[in-house]
C-alpha cells in the first residue's frame, strides 16, 4: 500500500510518527505560529493522506514554540490582501477543504493546546475531536473585532460546543478566556499545567491508539456526521461573508489599527 508523502507539507508545517500515534505541529513560532499561505494549502489537503494512512491510529495536532498553538491571521499579511479577490477566492477553498478534511478524517485528533488559540487558531482546535490546553494561556474567536465574519468554521464550531447563546457572546464580542474557564464552560476538555500538558496528551493518545481502532473510528464518523452536513450547508455563506467582509471599511480600520498599535474606531460600514 502506498504512504502519504507527507514532505510536501513541510513549509511552516511538521510532521512525525511515533508508532500509531502521528504529531502534526504548526510551525512558524517566531510569529506565533500565526496563519501563512503555505500553511493554510497544506492544511487543506493533509487529512486527506492523515485520513488514509494505515500507519496512523491518532493524531496530536499542536503548534512550535510555547508562546501559541496559532495566534490566527498576520496583520501585514491582511493589510495586502485586503479587497484581493483572487486571495480570498483561493482561501475560500482551502478553508472549506480545512474543515471538511478534518471532520471527514476517521482519525481521532488531540488538539494540544501549548499556549493561545486566537480566531484561525481556535477554529482549528474545534476542529479537533478532544482539546487539552495549558493553564493561563488564551482562547477565543476575534474575527468581528478586525472587521471581519467568523465564516471560517468559528460561526458552525462554536455553538457545538457551548451552544448558540454563548457561542453569540463569544463571537460577536470576541472576548478571549483563558484555558481554565474554557475547560469549565466545556469549550476544551482539559486545562493543565504547562509541566503536565504532554503527559496528559500521550495520557490520551495512548489509550486511543491502543482501543478498538476500526470501533473508534467508526464511532467518530457517526459523531461528526451532523457536523459534517452542517458545515456542507454553511461553510459556503460562511466564506462568501467574510471575503465581502474583507473589502469593508470597518476591516481596514481594524488592520491599521493593529499595525499602529490602537484601539479601532469603527463607523458599521
Amino acid at each position: 500500500m502506498r504512504r502519504p508523502d507527507y514532505d510536501r507539507y513541510l513549509e511552516d508545517l511538521s510532521v512525525s510518527r511515533e508508532g500509531g500515534v502521528l504529531t502534526l505541529s504548526l510551525d512558524n513560532p517566531e510569529n506565533m505560529n500565526a496563519n501563512t499561505e503555505p500553511m493554510h494549502w497544506a492544511l487543506s489537503r493533509v487529512w486527506d493522506d492523515i485520513d488514509a494512512d494505515p500507519d496512523v491510529s491518532v493524531v496530536i495536532f499542536t503548534g512550535a514554540g510555547e508562546r501559541a498553538f496559532s495566534a490566527g491571521g498576520d496583520p501585514r499579511h491582511m493589510e495586502r490582501t485586503i479587497g484581493d479577490v483572487d486571495h480570498w477566492s483561493k482561501v475560500s477553498g482551502e478553508a472549506k477543504r480545512i474543515i471538511y478534511g478534518m471532520l471527514g478524517c476517521n482519525k481521532p485528533v488531540i488538539a494540544r493546546l501549548n499556549g493561545h488559540a486566537i480566531g484561525f487558531g481556535a477554529t482549528l482546535a474545534l476542529a479537533c475531536d478532544l482539546i487539552v490546553g495549558v493553564e493561563g494561556a488564551r482562547f477565543g474567536d476575534p474575527h468581528c473585532n478586525i472587521g471581519l465574519v467568523c465564516g471560517d468554521g468559528g460561526a458552525l464550531l462554536w455553538p457545538q460546543r457551548v451552544g448558540y447563546a454563548r457561542a453569540r457572546e463569544f463571537l460577536f464580542t470576541g472576548r478571549l478566556v483563558k484555558m481554565e474557564e474554557a475547560a469549565e464552560i466545556g469549550l476544551i476538555n482539559y486545562a493543565v499545567p504547562r509541566e503536565a500538558l504532554d503527559a496528559k496528551v500521550a495520557e490520551l493518545a495512548d489509550e486511543i491508539a491502543a482501543g478498538a481502532g476500526r470501533a473508534i473510528q467508526m464511532t467518530k464518523a457517526v459523531l461528526n456526521l451532523p457536523l459534517r452536513q452542517a458545515a456542507l450547508s454553511t461553510m459556503d455563506l460562511g466564506m462568501a461573508n467574510e471575503m465581502l467582509s474583507s473589502s469593508s471599511e470597518d476591516h481596514r480600520e481594524a488592520v491599521s489599527a493593529l499595525l499602529e498599535k490602537r484601539d479601532p474606531h469603527f463607523s458599521g460600514r
